[in-house]
């Protein structure tokens, strides 16, 4: 039977240019680890599904999840139904704000994982690194004052244009991940990790205003 290993995952995303980087896949695959060993979940399925949950990306964003579960039905034909099954569907659900709903624990394993990966100084550093590339202003508003004007997470970005900074994007989603997450070994990271995405974002507050 095939085996879905890292050295044959990073086979299949480098010659399909996906758009996230493999360190992506790593870190999300440590993460589905760490958190399905502890929920008590079926590791082959959910470390199968992480090394290969963005492996439909290069083709077409939007859809990549469900792309990714066709890809992996390919690459697994010759394992059990069952397995194939369950490794698909978690692949397709683990998208965010996009249905299918993860209905195992092994998907909602790779759900929460991929989330995590959005959020902490990996978050941060993804915020700031975009932000760069898209040519942004770093800072406008203190976080607080942000979160005090509502807003749409969905809309902002293409409402306020350049004046969409990473402090936008950590008050308008990565701040709200926690309360998206299934499993409550996930939830316990997230929380530690919001704690110390607010602590930056303080610091930063602080810094931008003159204050420290």
């Amino acid at each position: 039977m095939t085996t879905i290993d890292i050295d044959t995952a990073r086979a299949l995303y480098e010659a399909g240019g996906g758009g996230h980087d493999f360190d992506h896949v790593l870190r999300v695959t440590a993460l589905a680890e760490r958190i399905g060993q502890a929920e008590g979940a079926d590791m082959e399925v959910v470390r199968t599904a992480a090394l290969l949950h963005d492996v439909g990306e290069n083709a077409d964003r939007e859809r990549h999840h469900l792309l990714g579960a066709q890809r992996a039905r390919e690459l697994l034909a010759d394992h059990p139904a069952a397995f194939v099954d369950a490794v698909a569907h978690a692949i397709e659900a683990h998208r965010f704000r996009h249905d299918p709903q993860p209905l195992t624990i092994e998907a909602q394993v790779l759900s929460d994982a991929d989330k995590l990966d959005a959020i902490g100084a990996i978050g941060i550093g993804r915020a700031f690194a975009y932000a760069g590339a898209a040519g942004t202003s770093l800072w406008r508003q203190p976080w607080p004052k942000i979160a005090g004007q509502g807003g749409d997470a969905l809309r902002a970005p293409a409402e306020l244009g350049e004046g969409y900074t990473p402090v936008h994007e950590f008050v308008y989603k990565l701040d709200r991940i926690p309360e998206r997450l299934f499993t409550a070994t996930a939830k316990s990271i997230a929380h530690e990790r919001r704690s110390f995405m607010r602590q930056f974002f303080d610091r930063l507050d602080r810094e931008a205003m003159g204050e420290a």
